[in-house]
């Protein structure tokens, strides 16, 4: 007795099963100009519009759909592109921003519910902003046959994936951000950190020139009141006084041109040093700057 081919009593089987499934057939897969727009997967997402949007389109353009596959040892399906519209989906009036991952020629991908035949994967995506740094993210996934144009939804596998592909380079991005900032802090804090030593440097620069200068100063001050009070002996020289008046007691004579430092000034004696430390009386009149 010849045997029944294998593909002939697989196709069978499966026309028992669908006959069998009946009206669960039929709600799993419905014509595409048929179908009702489902619940979604709707979650929501803590970061700031420029980096949810950015962590979206990241996956978008990774050309990857996450959460199926084709065959069990190719297990990721690559080949999507970013579209910016899909006649697989109703128009979209929920408001948001919408984007769509397409992989045509997808051979029965698995999470789909009773797929079969070959078809087209479309993954929609709608950004919508619920606050400054907080977005909700709804991700519906559908696959729709192309010889009989039969819908079927996903078994949510797939929207699960992709939501974590984003939120998980929304925290990649966050982190980036933080570990920038972070960095920035650090630069501006050894930036600060120079500037006020520099400043400082300035500072003690500047002190220690006033510093010098009020010593320069002082230095010229003492130099022109040493100048002021040094002295010396008129030719053809003096006597050396115990006190100012001409009757006192002479202490010694003094040379023509001695030089002497005047330590008392009268109206017509000074007190003078000698450079020996003598000191006495010499009548101004004997006594002329130095040269």
């Amino acid at each position: 007795m010849a045997s029944i081919p294998r593909n002939l009593v697989f196709k069978k089987l499966k026309r028992k099963a669908l006959f069998a499934a009946g009206t669960l057939m039929v709600c799993a897969a419905l014509p595409a100009k048929e179908r009702v727009e489902g619940p979604g997967f709707v979650k929501e997402l803590e970061g700031s519009s420029r980096d949810v949007l950015e962590a979206l389109k990241s996956d978008l353009e990774d050309q990857t759909i996450h959460g199926t596959y084709v065959f069990d040892k190719e297990p990721i399906l690559t080949g999507a592109t970013e579209e910016q519209s899909s006649k697989e989906f109703p128009e979209w009036t929920g408001g948001g921003q919408v984007f769509y991952k397409v992989r045509p020629k997808a051979v029965a991908p698995r999470h789909f519910l009773e797929s079969a035949d070959q078809g087209t994967i479309v993954v929609r995506f709608v950004l919508m902003p619920i606050t400054a740094d907080r977005a909700r993210l709804r991700i519906d996934a559908i696959y729709v046959e192309d010889a009989h144009r039969v819908y079927h939804q996903s078994d949510g596998t797939v929207e699960g994936a992709e939501f974590k592909v984003i939120h998980d380079r929304l925290l990649a991005i966050q982190f980036d951000e933080q570990e920038a900032a972070d960095a920035r802090r650090r630069r501006d804090s050894a930036e600060l950190v120079k500037q006020n030593f520099i400043h400082q440097r300035e500072d003690e620069t500047t002190r220690l020139a006033e510093a010098e200068a009020g010593v320069k100063d002082l230095q010229e001050r003492v130099q022109k009141l040493r100048h002021e009070l040094d002295r010396r002996v008129k030719a053809p020289g003096a006597d050396l006084k115990a006190a100012p008046f001409r009757e006192a007691a002479t202490i010694k004579p003094v040379a023509a041109y001695t030089e002497v430092v005047v330590v008392i000034v009268t109206p017509h004696w000074l007190g003078i040093e000698e450079a020996d430390g003598q000191r006495g009386w010499l009548p101004e009149d004997q006594l002329e700057p130095l040269p």
